[in-house]
């Protein structure tokens, strides 16, 4: 099983989009800058705004490129506020 995720810094007021099997899990390596590399190696406050399930790993990684070609925050805050956007997006690919 893989979630899509989101989740936030208030210290950079930044919004990070992700896709794994353990969100919790993910988010302490986010937090304790495991991905050297990474975009989100910029703040250590991490917090989960998201957590969406999905049927397989393609789709979780489908949902994640969409969001992020979206770049924009309005709709991330969309889809936090309404998860079900993405069953409609998913249902329209």
């Amino acid at each position: 099983m893989h979630f899509l995720y989101i989740i936030y810094s208030q210290n950079i007021d930044k919004f990070y989009i992700g896709e794994t099997t353990d969100v919790n899990h993910r988010i302490e390596l986010h937090n304790r800058h495991a991905f050297k590399n990474a975009y989100s190696k910029a703040a250590d406050d991490w917090i989960l705004k998201l957590k969406f399930q999905c049927e397989n790993r393609k789709n979780a990684v489908f949902l994640e490129k969409f969001i992020k070609r979206m770049k924009s925050r309005k709709f991330i805050n969309k889809v936090i506020e309404k998860p079900e956007i993405l069953h409609d997006v998913l249902n329209k690919k």
